[in-house]
């Protein structure tokens, strides 16, 4: 993506608070901003006039033995347009509580971020929050007498001075109605598809050769967008539940209908914005290969494994799925990142064309949609 920049000034001194569960990723975007602004301050007409070395800002985060925490800046953030990003699903952060080594979990993860909001005392110019993965995304609507937790988060973060939430494919986009002016909702379709085309070489992504499928109703607009992009069909798993019963807080599947063409000698793209335990995707799996399917690549934003990945390599090893794409955007497991049947794909290099973008009050509207430069990609790969 073409950034221009010129005889333009930022809207303040960056500053990016990549807490413990985004460190990670936070240090690989902070070199690609440090590389960007330094070919942009060399430009004469720039109102970078010298690209700092890191944009990271230094703080403290510990943890009392009761497991309270408090967080600390090591530096001002007086007048900085400040980003704070935090993996809610990075379930590798530990920390000793009564002498036991406790994971950190979604509402840990949560809470740091509130603190880093107070630790900031009003003092940053603007303050925005990055979750990739959205806290309490699916817990996004109410049934019967529960609780809105998605909802009151974004509220609540509003409420605390927060101007700008972003996050990566939210399960429901629907929940930006409760901030409707400060929520932002974005997609790695692009670069999903780029490093699949780059790592399955063989691929012949048309009408003949290759169909999308959703796995359930939910993702039939995700689905719909791959398709469209790669000129692809398309086609649809329902899913039918057992509503009488609820088992790990949902409704069991009794069985996957499908919808759409034929399938017979085909490669199939399951797109879904994330694989939890991973149970659906393989019970999907099964179906299309008794379709007849030739090759099952998974693309998901975020990949969770909540059960480990036993039961997946076992697919890979029958020959069920060649190939699980998932971003960075969350925590990967070092043994996941080793395996065969996975492709990280690196999203470092989009956030911090993200960040810069946003520190220069440019629009981020042309990251919205990418369907120009897949198609772009698709013709100098396969008509070039």
């Amino acid at each position: 993506m073409k950034e221009e920049y010129t005889r333009e000034i930022p809207f303040g001194d960056l500053g990016i608070i990549a807490l413990k569960s985004s460190d990670k990723l936070g240090e690989n975007l902070d070199q690609c901003l440090v590389t960007k602004r330094k070919k942009m301050s060399a430009r004469k007409d720039n109102g970078i006039r010298k690209a700092q070395d890191s944009y990271l800002i230094e703080f403290k985060n510990p943890r009392f033995a009761n497991g309270e925490a408090k967080l600390t800046l090591q530096e001002t953030v007086r007048g900085k347009d400040v980003y704070i990003i935090a993996d809610i699903g990075n379930h590798g952060c530990s920390y000793e509580m009564f002498g036991q080594e406790t994971p950190m979990g979604p509402d840990e993860h949560y809470q740091d971020i509130k603190r880093a909001i107070s630790a900031i005392k009003g003092n940053a110019r603007r303050i925005s929050v990055i979750m990739p993965m959205l806290y309490a995304s699916r817990q996004h609507k109410r049934k019967g007498r529960e609780s809105l937790d998605c909802a009151m988060a974004l509220k609540e973060l509003n409420t605390l001075g927060v101007e700008n939430i972003i996050t990566f494919d939210a399960h429901d986009s629907r929940v930006e109605n409760a901030v409707p002016f400060s929520f932002e909702n974005l997609y790695p379709t692009y670069e999903i598809i780029e490093k699949l085309l780059e790592v399955e070489s063989g691929l012949e992504p048309d009408e003949d050769n290759m169909l999308v499928i959703s796995p359930d109703t939910g993702a039939m607009d995700r689905a719909l967008y791959y398709a469209e992009a790669l000129k692809l069909d398309v086609g649809l798993f329902y899913k039918r539940r057992d509503q009488t019963t609820i088992i790990d807080g949902r409704n069991p599947i009794v069985k996957h209908e499908y919808m759409g063409g034929e399938l017979a000698g085909k490669d199939v793209l399951i797109v879904d914005d994330m694989i939890s335990s991973g149970e659906s995707i393989m019970e999907l799996a099964e179906e299309l290969k008794k379709r007849e399917v030739r090759n099952i690549y998974v693309a998901v934003t975020f990949a969770l494994f909540t059960e480990g990945i036993k039961k997946v390599g076992d697919f890979h090893e029958r020959g069920l799925i060649d190939n699980i794409l998932a971003t960075n955007l969350t925590y990967i497991p070092p043994e996941v990142e080793e395996k065969d049947w996975f492709t990280p794909v690196d999203m470092s290099d989009f956030m911090a064309t993200l960040i810069n973008r946003l520190n220069f009050d440019r629009p981020i509207s042309p990251m919205f949609d990418a369907t120009e430069k897949i198609g772009q990609l698709m013709e100098e790969r396969f008509d070039g």
